[in-house]
């Protein structure tokens, strides 16, 4: 068992996918640094990359080809500005070169290097390999799986990934079951548990400095969506929506920039028929950021990216104005821990089990920390997932056109509602009331998953991508 950290359960990169284009990138950035380790810096002349199954079905509506371009140019998805991204994709383009390791230039042109295969990898549906040349023949090929959440891995790894953290924690868990015996054991709640494993990595201080910066992103990101205007790319000329529902919420109220925007908020009445279009709104700004390949948090994916934000939002300026820091590194914490556990039990992946396990364990995580955060027992925490991912089980993933646009950008603003729902249903129960456990609808999520059709699993293939087209936009 691995234990499987906050922090790579909420990672900081660039949309508009986790899976689609944050694991290529990494995976891009792997096979350089294999290449640096094989000592072929100075013999290798050319790279080619095959993709496979769900990553070549959409993958250019998921931005894969970008990803790879930019992950084998040098370009970190963490540290990469947005407004850098063209700039360095035009580059690359017009010159048909990429500066391996940014000293060696070896040519790529993606329209005879890139390989859009339709065949599927046995082991994982978002497979892809990377060969390297010299003079006409492979130096090296190695094949990497982007497996949901901007987590990668190989089919036989010779090591642990990166990504990977050791088991030496001292509250390791698999399952709710295991984690709620912590609590009970210990007399802890959910974040101080996630806290107590998370200092075996980092201290105190680094690990509020790191959430920190993820609730920035957050916060920056929901804040650069309310205020851009226009058509989200990639063809299907939809519209951002979250500026024009802003600016109907927000009114007069004076604000400088993203660092007084909540308090701002805060500020003003209200009403009551204005709470879930704030949450839609917030939910609307941060994937419309992300279909544009801005910078957002994978919770636990970017396509999932506005969900928990979006009810973190909703805690902070309608449940509880007198929150801070204390109280979103509460939810932060709870959230990924609870994340964590689908991760291991069943799948982050919407290649694999459909939108289920994007949208519906973000709704999980989401209700899970407005649980905690509003004075909820780990009992009714683990509650609330369970009923959030209950009526999330059997959604499909069926993007039209591979873009990461309809239905994604308003199924984030239905989970987070959904979220908010479970965590108010948790609060007012008694947790051995529940008929489900967390873990039995872990586990029926999983065998949902198994059994659904290949076609509505990020495929583009069926419902949705096949009944609408461009026209019907």
């Amino acid at each position: 068992m691995e234990y499987i950290r906050v922090f790579d359960m909420l990672k900081i990169g660039v949309g508009p996918s986790s899976s689609h284009t944050l694991g290529p990138w990494r995976s891009a950035q792997e096979f350089t640094q294999h290449l640096l380790e094989q000592d072929f810096r100075h013999r290798v002349t050319k790279i080619q990359v095959h993709l496979f199954g769900s990553l070549s079905l959409t993958g250019k509506g998921h931005a894969t080809d970008k990803a790879i371009q930019l992950g084998l140019g040098g370009w970190d998805p963490v540290t990469i500005k947005p407004d850098e991204i063209e700039a360095a994709l035009y580059q690359m383009h017009h010159h048909k070169q990429i500066m391996l390791w940014g000293v060696k230039s070896i040519p790529f042109d993606p329209k005879t290097d890139l390989f859009f295969e339709r065949t599927f990898l046995a082991f994982h549906p978002n497979g892809l390999t990377f060969k390297a040349y010299a003079e006409g023949q492979i130096l090296t090929e190695q094949t990497y799986f982007s497996i949901g959440g901007g987590f990668i891995t190989q089919e036989k790894p010779t090591q642990l990934p990166d990504n990977a953290a050791p088991k030496n924690v001292p509250f390791p868990y698999k399952n709710g079951e295991e984690l709620l015996a912590h609590c009970q054991q210990q007399g802890a709640s959910i974040a101080q548990i996630a806290l107590a494993n998370e200092s075996v990595f980092n201290t105190q201080e680094e690990i509020e400095e790191k959430i920190t910066a993820i609730w920035q992103v957050m916060r920056d990101a929901a804040y650069e969506g309310c205020h851009s205007e226009g058509i989200l790319p990639g063809g299907l000329a939809v519209k951002r929506r979250a500026y024009t529902l802003h600016q109907s919420l927000i009114k007069n109220t004076p604000y400088t920039g993203p660092e007084d925007w909540i308090t701002a908020i805060r500020s003003t009445e209200v009403k009551f028929k204005e709470i879930l279009k704030w949450v839609s709104c917030i939910a609307l700004s941060i994937n419309e950021v992300n279909a544009s390949m801005g910078k957002v948090v994978t919770a636990p994916t970017n396509g999932s990216a506005g969900v928990i934000p979006a009810v973190l939002f909703y805690y902070l300026v309608i449940d509880n104005h007198d929150a801070h820091l204390e109280e979103i590194n509460e939810f932060l914490l709870v959230s990924a821990t609870i994340g964590s556990i689908f991760k291991q039990g069943a799948t982050i992946s919407a290649a694999l089990g459909g939108c289920q396990a994007e949208i519906g364990v973000s709704a999980a995580m989401a209700a899970a920390g407005l649980t905690a955060v509003s004075g909820g027992t780990a009992e009714q925490v683990l509650m609330a997932a369970e009923i959030a991912m209950e009526h999330h089980l059997g959604l499909t993933c069926d993007p039209i056109q591979g873009l990461v646009q309809i239905p994604c950008i308003e199924r984030n603003s239905m989970g987070a509602i959904k979220a908010i729902n479970a965590a108010t249903l948790a609060l007012d129960a008694d947790p051995k009331d529940a008929k489900i456990s967390l873990d039995a609808v872990v586990k029926t999520m999983w065998e949902t998953a198994l059994d659904m059709n290949a076609n509505y699993k990020e495929t583009s293939t069926a419902g949705l991508a096949l009944s609408v087209g461009l026209s019907d936009c």
